[in-house]
């Protein structure tokens, strides 16, 4: 198996549509999530935990300790933001951070990168530990279903 598990802090968007299709397709999830598990759409604790007991919480409530944790324990890092997404500090946050720490890292958009994702994923060792990140949903309201669908059509074209 290429993946042994998909990393991600549960936020709405891209987050949780990775964390959705992992289940989905038998992947263990992992990731760190702000205390109490804030997401914007689970303000009071237990938050998201309630629905993904499996990932950790930080010390701190700043979704910035989340990102940087999560890429820094990930062994590469896919990033998708779809076309017409807001600008996403958080997003950019994880992309910085992967470049520091010289993590492998592709960035797409659509569906129309799943070839070129296939590729990438191909070049990386087996058994890895994927970070998925992107928008959260009020920064770009397609990024739940553009996710899933791009997550959807690996997991079924290479057996992940």
């Amino acid at each position: 198996m290429k993946i042994r598990r998909i990393r991600t802090g549960g936020q709405t968007g891209v987050d949780r549509a990775a964390l959705d299709t992992a289940r989905k397709y038998g992947i263990e999830i992992c990731g760190w999530c702000p205390i109490g598990g804030w997401a914007e759409d689970y303000p009071s604790a237990p938050g998201l935990l309630k629905d993904y007991p499996e990932l950790q919480e930080t010390p701190s409530e700043e979704t910035t300790q989340r990102t940087l944790w999560n890429i820094r324990d990930a062994d590469a890092i896919l990033t998708i933001i779809p076309e017409g997404s807001a600008e996403s500090s958080g997003t950019e946050v994880g992309i910085q951070e992967a470049i520091q720490l010289q993590k492998p890292m592709y960035t797409a958009q659509g569906m129309e990168d799943i070839p070129q994702i296939l590729s990438w994923m191909e070049s990386l060792p087996d058994e890895l530990d994927l970070a998925i990140g992107g928008p959260r949903a009020s920064e770009s309201p397609s990024a739940y279903e553009i996710t899933a669908g791009i997550l959807t059509a690996i997991s079924e074209w290479s057996q992940l």
